[in-house]
């Protein structure tokens, strides 16, 4: 069964998704006007802000920290009527992450998060809601770490605590 998407307007405008967010976190000069705090977040990490980037942007960065797999991402851009493929969402997480707007979590092989707070902290990953939550980094104590081959540094160490519910 194939899904018709709705196409974009023909306009100049921006495309934004319906509901207003708050305003994004995280930088002192915030406009207030998440539209624009998102543009300005692009450009500052060297991303052209298209209209795909910023819509896409703008659902991940608008509502503070969180994690997002792509396929949630896909569907809150659906249900805000922005025309992206998950083919466009996967790439666009994965250019954010490589800029540094987001952090990958990986959970099992098979699933990964994305993360809009780029501290230094942990995470639960409470296996029957497949859900993620932070765990301060000062709250976890890492033992003496490997040393990496020759040619390589360390870039982060992640923890990630699976919980279950007590039988």
């Amino acid at each position: 069964m194939t899904q018709s998407r709705p196409t974009a307007p023909a306009t100049s405008a921006p495309l934004a998704p319906a509901v207003q967010p708050q305003a994004l976190p995280g930088r002192a000069d915030l406009t207030g006007c998440p539209w624009h705090d998102v543009k300005a977040k692009l450009r500052d990490v060297g991303l052209r802000p298209t209209r795909q980037r910023m819509a896409l942007g703008w659902i991940l960065f608008a509502k503070g920290d969180r994690h997002v797999t792509a396929e949630m991402l896909y569907e809150e851009a659906t249900r805000a009527k922005v025309p992206v493929s998950l083919a466009t969402v996967y790439n666009t997480l994965h250019q954010f992450t490589e800029v540094g707007l987001l952090r990958q979590v990986a959970v099992d092989g098979s699933k990964a998060y994305f993360d809009t707070n780029n501290s230094e902290h942990h995470h639960f990953f409470i296996e029957d809601q497949n859900d993620l939550m932070d765990i301060p980094a000062s709250d976890v104590v890492v033992g003496k770490a490997p040393i990496p081959p020759e040619g390589y540094e360390i870039a982060r160490i992640d923890v990630v605590v699976r919980l279950r519910r007590k039988r």
